[in-house]
């Protein structure tokens, strides 16, 4: 989850400073080519499978956080009610009557 908001600031900053930009002269335009164009089409699909990949690493690591979570939850109940049943024994153990001699 950190990564994907991070990826997220980034592309902001990164937009915020392309709008900052100022706009190149009229006199400097270039034709993109057919191989030039292919090209930054693959690179934004690698990216986009980097961004995937990255938010389903994130979900399962999440995942496995909340599973972690929930057996801590009821690792420390069933310690709670075993402790509780010791006390009870303990108790009934103290008040039994005295052995004669």
């Amino acid at each position: 989850m950190k990564k994907t908001i991070a990826t997220l600031i980034a592309g902001l900053f990164a937009t915020a400073a392309f709008a900052q930009t100022p706009a190149p002269a009229a006199t400097t335009t270039t034709v993109a080519t057919p191989s030039a164009a292919k090209t930054e089409a693959n690179a934004d699909v690698k990216a986009a499978k980097a961004d995937a990949q990255a938010a389903k690493a994130d979900a399962k690591e999440a995942k496995a956080s909340a599973k972690h979570a929930m057996h801590h939850k009821h690792k420390a109940k069933h310690h709670a009610v075993k402790k509780e049943a010791a006390k009870d024994t303990t108790v009934a153990a103290d008040t039994t009557a005295p052995v004669a001699k």
